[in-house]
């Protein structure tokens, strides 16, 4: 699914009526697009295409830009020092990412194309946190900061050790700041093989729209993808403006006019109208599980390469086999993972993660009796494990105890509230047990579209006898 950074900025003007307005300062841009992770199986076609654009239509907004892509980590550090250096006192500063980010600790990282996230502690060594980059922006004196991201997609990061995408986290950004996201907190953009986003598309054309402020244009533009998007997608925008400007020039008011809400007017039954997922009918849905890879998908797989070689060098580390074990459970490769977690339980028995993978991988192929023993002896060496309370319950719902599943999805929940898995799954147990569930299984949907058709890999669907 998709996950998004974008920053833009443009035209800054002098507006009439008494409000504060933008300093003739300069306005200065980074666009970066990151397409090629070698950890992901594809290229984002979009992200370079949709950078290339940007960058385009911001230096026809008078913006000095400095557009990159396919940043290393060592090479993203060097551009994010040159972009602060170029920042004088009372510019406008606007950042544009594209790719995959991550949260973690309740905070947003940008990731380069060389990040090799296995653990949580990867991510703030790797990624290059969003906070950081605006407080930065801020410290070296830009009058507006603007980060727009286009960074929600479906990452292959997260599944290392959650298991499953939880999107972005909000953005501590200092006064006069303007943040767009291209989806909801917490949630990720439904996956598609297109030249261009549909975010960009939208927040390229309001950029472009005469007589409007910015805050406008990106209300606008996080409408018109709602819109579009029948409301799966919600792009979720915070600003703390007290500077008025716009993209495509001035903005012209009557004399005394005071600058317009820009949050259109709405009858109160309304105003929550986006904010949360309406509860859908029960359906029978059997979507189609992804195919398993075949030998020579993953004999072409650099990351799985890579590991092996590792391991060939050094069979006794059992971090790299582990790690290995991961990749392959993801991309339903289930007896070679299983190899890799055996090899790593007979040397460190009580590893909770090993046994909370060895039980997932044999939910997945139906040595349901096992993976119950599997995520209890995890669940006992470390209670608060939410991604093995969230295993267990998988393994309970296929079991037919829809009671004990509902206790385990929940527990899951409590810790870890942004799980679309556990989410889905409570759904889905509370309707076999005779309930509802559908609150659920929507807002399971509205984080991760795919969620559906990750469930059908492992047997489980939405029908009800």
């Amino acid at each position: 699914m998709r996950a998004a950074l974008i920053l833009l900025l443009a035209g800054l003007v002098v507006l009439s009526g008494g409000a504060s307005h933008a300093a003739d300062g300069a306005k200065i841009a980074l666009v970066i697009g990151n397409a090629r992770y070698p950890d992901n199986q594809a290229v984002l076609n979009e992200v370079a295409n949709d950078a290339q654009d940007v960058a385009e239509e911001l230096k026809r907004d008078g913006f000095a830009v400095d557009r990159q892509g396919n940043l290393t980590g060592d090479a993203m550090r060097q551009v994010l020092d040159r972009f602060y250096a170029r920042i004088e006192r009372g510019a406008v500063a606007l950042i544009f990412f594209g790719g995959f980010a991550i949260q973690s600790n309740r905070q947003t990282y940008l990731l380069p194309v060389d990040a090799q996230v296995w653990t949580e502690p990867d991510v703030s060594r790797d990624g290059f946190n969003l906070d950081t980059i605006l407080a930065e922006m801020n410290t070296r004196g830009a009058a507006i900061k603007i980060a727009l991201i286009d960074a929600s997609r479906r990452n292959p990061f997260e599944r290392r050790f959650r298991r499953y995408s939880a999107g972005l986290a909000p953005a501590i950004a200092p006064s006069n700041s303007l943040v767009l996201y291209s989806a909801a907190l917490g949630a990720v953009t439904a996956g598609g093989k297109t030249d261009r986003s549909l975010f960009v598309a939208e927040l390229l054309r309001e950029m472009r729209a005469p007589n409007i402020t910015a805050e406008q244009a990106l209300t606008n533009t996080k409408n018109g993808v709602v819109a579009a998007t029948n409301r799966e997608q919600v792009p979720w925008l915070s600003s703390s403006l007290t500077t008025e400007f716009s993209f495509a020039g001035p903005v012209t008011r009557p004399p005394g006019d005071k600058p317009a809400d820009p949050t259109p007017t709405k009858p109160e039954s309304q105003k929550q109208e986006f904010q949360k997922p309406e509860p859908q009918k029960p359906v029978c849905e059997v979507p189609q599980a992804e195919p398993a890879p075949n030998a020579n998908d993953l004999a072409r797989d650099p990351v799985i390469a890579d590991l092996s070689r590792k391991i060939a060098a050094n069979a006794n580390d059992v971090a790299f086999r582990y790690k290995r074990g991961q990749v392959y459970a993801i991309k339903r490769a289930y007896a070679l993972a299983m190899q890799d977690f055996d090899a790593v339980i007979r040397r460190a028995p009580r590893d909770a993660e090993a046994l909370n993978n060895r039980c997932w991988t044999r939910t997945a192929t139906g040595d349901l009796q096992g993976a119950l023993a599997d995520c209890s002896l995890a669940l006992q060496i470390d209670p608060g494990l939410s991604d093995a309370l969230d295993s267990r319950g998988l393994v309970n719902l296929k079991l037919g105890r829809t009671a004990e599943a509902i206790k385990d999805y929940t527990d899951a929940i409590q810790r870890n509230p942004r799980s679309s898995s556990s989410l889905f799954g409570r759904g889905i147990a509370t309707r076999k047990s005779g309930g509802d569930g559908a609150a659920d299984i929507a807002q399971a949907k509205s984080m991760n579209p795919n969620i559906a058709k990750e469930f059908a890999g492992y047997g489980v669907t939405e029908c009800v006898p």
